[in-house]
C-alpha cells in the first residue's frame, strides 16, 4: 500500500472528536483525492505532514523542540519521506529523529488530532500523534532544533502557540 493510500485510509477510519476536526478530516481527504502528490513537500497546494507530541514516562511532561527555522516551541514533526510506509511510521520517524529518543511508542488509536497551518513552504495538513518515551529516555538536540526541553503541562501555555496547547489538551484527555 502506498503512503498516499495509507493516509487516506487512516483519515477515513479516524473518529474526529468534534465538528471542527471532522471538517479538517474531510478537507484532508478531499486534498488527497485531488492531489496524487499530496503527501510530498513538492505539492505547492499543500501537503500532509506527520507530527508527534512526546510524553515522558510519568505522563506529566511533554518534550518540545525550539524549531530552528520557525523559532517556535513545537512538537516533533515534519514532512513525509519516500521510505515511510505509513503515516504512523512518518510520525514516529520524525519524533525519533528530532528528539533523539529511541524506543518511542505511539499511543494506540491512531492520530490524536489534525492541524492545518501555513508555513514558508506551503500549507501543512498536519496529522498529529502522541508517543510515550521509554523509562530513562535522554533527549538529544537535532540539526533542526535550537533547543529541546521537557515542559510540565502547566508550562506549555507560556511557551507554545494555541495549536500545541490543543494537541497537549487532546493528548491529556486520551491518556
Amino acid at each position: 500500500m502506498s503512503l498516499h493510500k495509507d493516509a487516506a485510509r487512516v483519515l477515513e477510519a479516524w473518529s474526529a472528536p468534534d465538528a471542527a476536526q471532522e471538517r479538517l478530516r474531510l478537507a484532508y481527504g478531499d486534498h488527497l483525492a485531488a492531489h496524487p502528490d499530496g503527501m510530498w513537500k513538492a505539492c505547492r497546494d499543500g501537503h500532509l505532514t506527520a507530527s508527534t507530541l512526546v510524553i515522558d514516562p510519568s505522563e506529566d511532561r511533554v518534550l518540545l523542540t525550539l524549531h530552528r527555522k520557525l523559532r517556535m516551541w513545537l512538537q516533533m514533526g515534519g514532512h513525509c519521506e519516500p521510505e515511510d510506509a505509513t503515516l504512523a511510521d512518518a510520525a514516529l520517524r520524525e519524533a525519533t529523529e528530532e528528539s533523539g529518543i529511541a524506543g518511542l511508542t505511539l499511543l494506540p488509536g491512531g492520530p490524536v488530532r489534525l492541524d492545518r497551518h501555513h508555513t514558508p513552504c506551503a500549507w501543512h495538513l498536519d496529522v498529529q500523534y502522541a508517543a510515550l518515551a521509554p523509562p530513562g529516555a535522554t533527549a538529544a538536540i537535532s540539526d533542526e532544533s535550537l533547543d529541546l526541553r521537557w515542559f510540565g503541562y502547566d508550562e506549555v501555555a507560556g511557551v507554545a502557540d494555541e495549536s500545541v496547547l490543543r494537541l497537549v489538551d487532546r493528548t491529556r484527555a486520551l491518556i
